[in-house]
């Protein structure tokens, strides 16, 4: 079976704003659009539910009031003195 991508009259792309330039498709449970010009993608699920929610993990947790310790760091200005034993030739 062959996906039909149909293009939407009138339809203005929500990244680029070219219009007319997004088309649809749909397969068993979903219906796509995207912007031939951009490359813009987005779909919908066709039974209206929402998308499941994005595992939890470490990384797109936000932190909790004095989970992360924050250490103080001494901070030290450096010096640099030039090299004596470097030769410098004036051209």
């Amino acid at each position: 079976m062959s996906v039909v991508k149909r293009f939407i009259s009138g339809a203005v792309c929500p990244r680029c704003a070219a219009m007319d330039s997004v088309r649809m498709y749909r397969d068993e449970e979903r219906e796509y659009r995207e912007c031939v010009k951009c490359g813009f993608e987005d779909s919908l699920r066709l039974d209206g539910r929402p998308d499941p929610e994005e595992l939890t993990t470490r990384v797109n947790q936000e932190s909790t009031p004095g989970a992360q310790v924050e250490t103080e760091v001494a901070v030290q200005p450096l010096q640099f003195h030039p090299n004596p034993g470097l030769k410098r030739h004036d051209h």
